[in-house]
C-alpha cells in the first residue's frame, strides 16, 4: 500500500538538527551504530505519543528537553529555551481524503523545573472533491479554522489535534498518527508471566505478547496457525506455539519435535532462545489487530540467525501491503533480500555533529537497478552510498502553510 507518512520534517530533535525525509513502503533506514537511526524512528514515536499524552510526559520519558532538543537547533533561542518542530505529510486516508499535513513546534523552557509550551500547531486536509479543512493555533492566543463552531479549550503544554480528532473531519489524521507503533522486541520480557487481561496493542518490547497472541487465537485461529507455520520455517523443530493460563496468569508454551519421530517436548518460554522469542514478538506485532497505521521495527536481525532473516523480511514485505513499514538496520544480511529496490532505502550518517538522511547515490541506484549487486553486497564492500546531503535547514513552509485569514 501507499505510505501513510509520505514525508517527515524534523527540526531540533535529538541528534537531528534539520532534515526532510521521504518514505516509501517499506523503507529501510541503513546506517552504522551511532548514526541516528533510532533517533529518526523516535521522532515518529514522539509524534504518536503526543497524540495521547501531555508534552511534559512525552519529554520526561526521554530525559527532558535538554536531552530531546538538539543543542544547536536552528530553532533554539537564547538562554535555557530549546525548541523542536515535527511535521508530516500524509497520503490518502480512506475514500475522501487525498492528502493531509500536520505540524507543531514546541519550546522547552528551563532545566530544574521545566515547562513545555506549544508555540504553533497546524493541520490542513485536502479532500478528493476539492474541499479543504484546516485549523491553526499560535500558543493559546489564537485559534483559527475554516470550520465554524470549532473552538477547543487549549492547554499550553498539550496539542490541539487530540481534542479536535474527535471531530469526524479531522479524525482520520488523528487516528493515523495515534496508531503508529514502534517495536524493539526484548526476548527476556517474553519469558515472564503475564496478567490474563485483554490483549490490546502489543507493547514496544513485546512484554504482553501472550495476551495479544491469545486475542489473535480467539479472533482468528487461522492467523495463529499462520504464525506457527512461520515459526516452524524459522525454527524447523518447532511444531506449535500456544498460550496457557494458570491462576489468572498467562505463559507462552512451545511444542518442539524430539527427533524425526512422533515424540515431542513441551517447553516454557524460559527454555527458548532469544532469537526464537524475538521472531515470535515480531510476528505478533504484524498479526495483531487492529493493524497499526505504521510499524517501526528496530533491527530485526538482532539474535536471529541469518538463515531465518529471509522469513522475517518476507513477513514484513507482506505486512507492507496493509500498513506502512519502516525498518532500521545495519545488517548486510537484511539487505540481501532480492526484492529490495533503491526506492526502499535511505542512508543515515553522522556528519558535522548531526544526523543526516539521504536517498541512495546515483551509482548505488544504478547497481541495484541493473542487478549488478544486492544492497547487502554493496554494503559489505562499503559501496552503498547516499546522495550528498542538501541544505540542513528546511524552509518554514515545509512545516507550516501561510493560511488565508
Amino acid at each position: 500500500m501507499e505510505p501513510v507518512i509520505r514525508r517527515l520534517v524534523i527540526q531540533g530533535f535529538r541528534s537531528i538538527r534539520s532534515e526532510v525525509v521521504d518514505f516509501d513502503n517499506p523503507t529501510f533506514l541503513i546506517g552504522l551504530n551511532g548514526s541516528g537511526k533510532t533517533n529518526l524512528a523516535d521522532a515518529l514515536v514522539f509524534l504518536s505519543d503526543a497524540m495521547t499524552n501531555r508534552m511534559p510526559e512525552v519529554f520526561s520519558w526521554r530525559g527532558g528537553g535538554q536531552v530531546v532538543c538538539h543543542g544547536s537547533s536552528t530553532l533554539s533561542s537564547d538562554g535555557e529555551d530549546r525548541a523542536l518542530a515535527l511535521g508530516v505529510v500524509l497520503g490518502s486516508l480512506g475514500d475522501e481524503i487525498a492528502t493531509a499535513r500536520y505540524a507543531f513546534q514546541v519550546v522547552a523552557r528551563g532545566a530544574r523545573r521545566p515547562s513545555y509550551v506549544v508555540q504553533r500547531e497546524q493541520c490542513v486536509i485536502e479532500g478528493r472533491g476539492g474541499w479543504r479543512n484546516w485549523f491553526e493555533r499560535v500558543e493559546n492566543k489564537t485559534f483559527r479554522s475554516n470550520i465554524a463552531g470549532l473552538e477547543p479549550w487549549l492547554a499550553e503544554d498539550s496539542l490541539a489535534l487530540p481534542l479536535i480528532g474527535g471531530d469526524r473531519r479531522f479524525a482520520p489524521v488523528f487516528r493515523s498518527l495515534e496508531g503508529m507503533q514502534y517495536y524493539s522486541i526484548d526476548p527476556h520480557k517474553l519469558r515472564g508471566w503475564q496478567i490474563a487481561d485483554s490483549g490490546g496493542v502489543l507493547y514496544s518490547d513485546g512484554s504482553n505478547a501472550a495476551r495479544v497472541l491469545r486475542e489473535i487465537a480467539d479472533r482468528d485461529p487461522d492467523d495463529l496457525q499462520r504464525i506457527c507455520e512461520l515459526m516452524e520455517a524459522i525454527v524447523p523443530t518447532l511444531k506449535r506455539v500456544e498460550v496457557k493460563e494458570y491462576g489468572g496468569r498467562l505463559e507462552l508454551e512451545f511444542t518442539q519435535r524430539w527427533d524425526d519421530g512422533p515424540r515431542s517436548l513441551t517447553l516454557e518460554a524460559s527454555a527458548m532462545s532469544d532469537g526464537t522469542l524475538r521472531a515470535l514478538g515480531l510476528l505478533t506485532a504484524v498479526y495483531q489487530r487492529p493493524t497499526p497505521s505504521l510499524l517501526v521495527i528496530e533491527e530485526p536481525e538482532v539474535t536471529i540467525h541469518p538463515g531465518a532473516l529471509g522469513v522475517i523480511l518476507d513477513v514484513l514485505r507482506l505486512a507492507s501491503r496493509r500498513t506502512q513499514v519502516i525498518v532500521t538496520t545495519h545488517s548486510p544480511e537484511v539487505l540481501d533480500a532480492d526484492w529490495l529496490e533503491d526506492r526502499h532505502i535511505r542512508i543515515v550518517t553522522w556528519q558535522d555533529g548531526a544526523t543526516r538522511v539521504t536517498p541512495l547515490s546515483i551509482g548505488s541506484r544504478e547497481a541495484l537497478r541493473e542487478h549488478l549487486a544486492t544492497a547487502g553486497e554493496l554494503f559489505r564492500s562499503n559501496a552503498l552510498d547516499g546522495m550528498p546531503p542538501g541544505p540542513e535547514s528546511p524552509q518554514r513552509s515545509e512545516l507550516f502553510e501561510d493560511l488565508a485569514a
